[in-house]
C-alpha cells in the first residue's frame, strides 16, 4: 500500500509540474501577489516580478529579501518553497533566487543569478542564469541542466509599461537535456492611482498560445485586493496583501478545473516603505 501511495503521488507530482504554473517555464510560481493576478506581472514593478522579468530588477532600488510558499492542491509533497534577495547597485540591480519542491523519491531544485540594468529613461534589460536539478528514487539517480532567461521592460508612457521575457532560447543541439522554451509578452496600465491592470500572452514548447490577465486595487490604506485569470486550464485566482512599514504579506488562491485549489503565501522585506 505504501509503494502504491508513493507511485500515485509521484505521478501526480509529474503531472502537476506540466499542468500547473510552477512546472511550466512560462511562469515562475513565486510571489503570492503575482499569483493573485494570474501571474500577469512581467511589466509590473515589484520584488517577485523582477524574477518573472529580470528587466524589472533596476526598479527595485532598495535591498530586499523574501520567501514564498506554494501549497499545490493541498498536498505537502507538491509544495514549492522559494527564497530570494535583490541588491541594488546604482542603475543596475543584482538578484538571486532558489527553490525546492518534491519529496524523498522525486524532487526538483533550482537556483538563479540575475542582473538587470536601465539603458535609458524608458528601457531596461535583464538576464538570469538558471541551474536545475531533479533527483529521483535512488536507483534512477538525478539529472541537471543549465540555461538562461532574459527580458525587456519598456515604459511606453507614465501609465503604460510593456514587458517581454524569454526562457531557455537555446537551440536543441546545445542542450544535453530537453527543457521547454517559452516567451511572454504583455502590457500593464494604471487606470487610476489605485488600480493597476495587466494582460500578457504566453507560449511554451508543446503548449498552445495562452492568455493571462489580472488586476490589483488598493482598497484601503495599505490593503490590496487582486484577481486574475489564466486561459490554460481556465484558472482563476484571487488574493490580498498588506504592507506594514518594510514588510509586505500576501496570500493568494488559484483554482484548477481538474486538480482543485492551490494557495500561495509570501513575505517580503524591503529596506524602505515605498514599495508597491
Amino acid at each position: 500500500m505504501g509503494s502504491l501511495l508513493k507511485l500515485s503521488v509521484s505521478l501526480l507530482l509529474v503531472f502537476s509540474f506540466h499542468t500547473a504554473s510552477a512546472g511550466d517555464p512560462t511562469v515562475v510560481a513565486a510571489g503570492a501577489a503575482e499569483a493573485g493576478m494570474g501571474y500577469a506581472c512581467i511589466m509590473k514593478e515589484g520584488f517577485w516580478p523582477a524574477f518573472h522579468n529580470q528587466a524589472l530588477l533596476p526598479y527595485q532600488n532598495a535591498f530586499g529579501a523574501a520567501v514564498s510558499y506554494e501549497n499545490r492542491f493541498g498536498l505537502r509533497e507538491l509544495g514549492t518553497e522559494y527564497a530570494a534577495i535583490i541588491i541594488p547597485a546604482g542603475k543596475a540591480s543584482l538578484g538571486g533566487i532558489v527553490s525546492h519542491s518534491g519529496y524523498a523519491d522525486f524532487s526538483r531544485s533550482s537556483a538563479g543569478l540575475a542582473c538587470g540594468i536601465t539603458t535609458g529613461e524608458k528601457l531596461s534589460a535583464g538576464i538570469q542564469i538558471d541551474y536545475f536539478r531533479e533527483r529521483y528514487a535512488v536507483e534512477y539517480g538525478s539529472s541537471q541542466a543549465l540555461t538562461f532567461e532574459a527580458g525587456l521592460a519598456i515604459s511606453a508612457s507614465e501609465k503604460v509599461t510593456v514587458g517581454i521575457h524569454i526562457f531557455n532560447p537555446l537551440p536543441p543541439s546545445l542542450r544535453k537535456k530537453y527543457m521547454p522554451s517559452s516567451i511572454r509578452a504583455g502590457a500593464g496600465i494604471w487606470l487610476s492611482g489605485d488600480l493597476f491592470t495587466s494582460a500578457e500572452l504566453r507560449i511554451a514548447s508543446g503548449h498552445s498560445l495562452g492568455l493571462a490577465a489580472g488586476f490589483e486595487f488598493e482598497a484601503a490604506g495599505n490593503v490590496k485586493i487582486r484577481g486574475g485569470y489564466t486561459s490554460e486550464d481556465n484558472r482563476f485566482s484571487l488574493g490580498t496583501g498588506f504592507l506594514f512599514r518594510s514588510m509586505r504579506a500576501d496570500i493568494a488562491f488559484i483554482t484548477h478545473q481538474r486538480l482543485g485549489i492551490s494557495s500561495n503565501i509570501s513575505l517580503t522585506f524591503i529596506m524602505n516603505n515605498n514599495a508597491r
